[in-house]
């Protein structure tokens, strides 16, 4: 195997094989290597539907090898450590790989050890969630007879920061329909203090949730989840003294009170940091992030380092969407250096998006930017949709049809 790259890329995700695949198309000629060690290339925004039962979990995955860009080596192994200094990585199996240039994207990992009891509740079947087994969200929510269902996520920065809503807001569809709704009450607890960050999506999902009569709570950060009785603890959170009233028993909580609430389905996003590896090394910021400029995505201290996806530390939503915009700028700089230029694009804005199913056949598009300003594609219009903040059955078509084929089809090959 070789030991040095011109580009070595660590993640074979979205991000990896988008820059990979990208810088190929612009240069044929360079010497690149993607460290990946799973098999298994997954379409996670799909798992949304496939726990509502709206998906083929199995055409969410394709074999790792279909998705490496032709004339890109594939290093199976994991990334274990990384030495800026020696422009080098360590391996597990394969030892140090030296490079000229590097792409750290190897996204984020679950830590159920940050919430009390929560990898128990998950080994026991009594919590579920889309992020770790979508098929077994949909068992629960077919199994589901009436009572307390319970929506929450972390206060971690999570991918895709929507997705508990979502699965949320198809499951009261489901239990209406069922006509289960007047025996269960749907809680969306979150240690947000707004069910979104962008206005005219926020005034939309407002709408939605009095539709589904969801108890929304916002200020709850989930700190334990006692498997036995199916109760969830949650801080109440916010940063100001505000006293707030449990919904459940009319008591005032204070500000950091731990209060319980009973469930009889528990959906829950699991925490998320950045891997060990990133950590713990000399490119991640205090918080454990990796470090780069929110516009270049160059790395602060490494020029010749470059980090985009869930594992930068960006002020916006962990989204494929997000990376789509993120590649661009990144190959740009990569390829500007390379010239013996500055890498001096800073055009990446932090815009993100969020396909916010609403219920089944409806969807909310929330494209936005660092600063949360709406800012829809306007190629949004082509397909007779003129206000995406709104629920529009077209969406949907998108989010079940069009994006996925975007994604294996134009995204992965570098095409967009």
């Amino acid at each position: 195997m070789k030991k040095h790259y011109q580009v070595l890329i660590i993640g074979g995700g979205t991000a990896g094989i988008m820059v990979a695949a990208q810088l190929k198309r612009k240069r044929a000629g360079l010497d690149i290597a993607i460290v990946e060690p799973s098999r298994d290339h997954w379409y996670q925004p799909a798992w949304t539907l496939v726990g509502a039962g709206n998906f083929n979990y199995a055409a969410t995955r394709r074999d790792e090898s279909s998705v490496i860009p032709k004339g890109v080596d594939w290093v199976m192994d994991s990334a274990t450590a990384l030495l800026p200094q020696e422009n080098a990585i360590d391996t597990a199996g394969n030892g140090k790989i030296t490079y000229d240039y590097l792409v750290v994207a190897p996204g984020l990992v679950n830590d159920l050890s940050l919430i009390e009891g929560l990898e128990e509740a998950l080994d026991k079947g009594v919590a579920c969630s889309n992020y770790i087994n979508p098929e077994y969200t949909w068992e629960c929510l077919r199994n589901f007879k009436g009572g307390n269902a319970l929506f929450t996520q972390p206060a971690t920065p999570i991918k895709c920061g929507g997705a508990p809503q979502k699965i949320m807001y198809l499951a009261a569809d489901y239990i209406q329909k069922k006509g289960l709704a007047s025996e269960s009450n749907v809680i969306f607890a979150t240690p947000g203090t707004v069910i979104f960050g962008v206005k005219q999506v926020a005034d939309t999902l407002t709408h939605v949730l009095h539709r589904y009569h969801v108890d929304f709570r916002p200020f709850h950060s989930p700190v334990k989840i006692d498997a036995d009785s199916r109760r969830a603890f949650f801080k109440i959170t916010g940063g100001n003294p505000e006293i707030k009233i449990d919904n459940t028993t009319g008591e005032k909580m204070e500000e950091d009170s731990i209060i319980s609430i009973p469930f009889d389905l528990l959906h829950l996003a699991p925490p998320q940091t950045a891997p060990a590896f990133v950590k713990t090394s000399a490119l991640a910021n205090a918080a454990g992030w990796l470090d780069v400029n929110i516009n270049s995505m160059q790395h602060s201290k490494y020029s010749n380092v470059f980090g985009l996806g869930d594992v930068a530390a960006l002020p916006t939503a962990k989204t494929g969407a997000a990376i789509r915009k993120q590649a661009p700028v990144v190959v740009d700089n990569l390829l500007r250096l390379m010239d013996h230029k500055p890498a001096d694009n800073n055009s990446y804005d932090g815009y993100s998006s969020c396909p916010l199913v609403t219920g089944y056949g409806k969807m909310v598009l929330a494209e936005f930017n660092y600063k949360n300003e709406f800012t829809p594609d306007p190629m949004l219009k082509w397909m007779g949709v003129f206000d995406s903040y709104k629920e529009h059955w077209r969406l949907w078509m998108l989010k079940k049809y069009g994006l996925p084929y975007l994604y294996w089809n134009q995204m992965l090959k570098g095409k967009m």
